[in-house]
């Protein structure tokens, strides 16, 4: 029997926010990043969006205790899509992956009122820089739409629930990425 495995492509890449079993590295053909918004979260988060032309780094982890209802419900604004083939990943054993994705319908564009927290982009940059160094940070942002969304400061007061405290070269290099795609940094009010 296949074990159940999942495939996260934004905070789960970083792994000082859970304790996932059995994280590794991995790729996922046919998918980018966005960053969106739905009427079931107050702030904007990343979801998977399908695109043939693309392959996004993530990290695969065990789904805990084989239990796909308990991950559902952790991951209830986002609809469970089976993945296993478009997935290249290190594990020799027969495996089920999925990818969390929101459904189209409820996808919007980020706006003032459900903005991007930076304290949220700075915990996925850490994680790919960690697993995948500079070149994973590069192929993150190029990799991702969204950058023209409103993105709001929360550093001082991270709103981001599994906020991570950054090394200052790390800091700057989020800063630098978000600086080359022009991003809006709005202040908290």
């Amino acid at each position: 029997m296949a074990e159940p495995y999942f495939f996260g492509y934004g905070s789960l890449v970083n792994l000082a926010t859970h304790d996932f079993p059995d994280p590794r590295p991995a790729r996922l053909k046919g998918w980018r990043r966005a960053w969106r918004h739905t009427d079931l979260r107050p702030v904007a988060f990343l979801t998977a969006v399908p695109d043939p032309d693309c392959e996004i780094d993530g990290m695969i982890a065990h789904v805990p205790k084989n239990d796909w209802a308990a991950l559902d419900e952790r991951e209830w604004a986002y609809d469970r899509i089976p993945a296993t083939h478009a997935i290249t990943h290190p594990l020799k054993t027969e495996v089920e992956i999925a990818v969390y994705a929101v459904p189209e319908q409820h996808r919007k564009d980020p706006t003032h009122s459900h903005p991007v927290l930076l304290s949220y982009v700075d915990v996925v940059v850490q994680g790919y820089l960690r697993a995948f160094g500079l070149p994973g940070v590069e192929r993150f942002f190029a990799t991702t739409d969204g950058w023209d969304a409103p993105i709001q400061n929360d550093r001082h007061e991270p709103r981001y629930p599994r906020h991570q405290q950054l090394h200052p070269d790390e800091t700057a290099l989020v800063d630098e990425h978000l600086s080359r795609v022009s991003a809006r940094i709005v202040q908290t009010a």
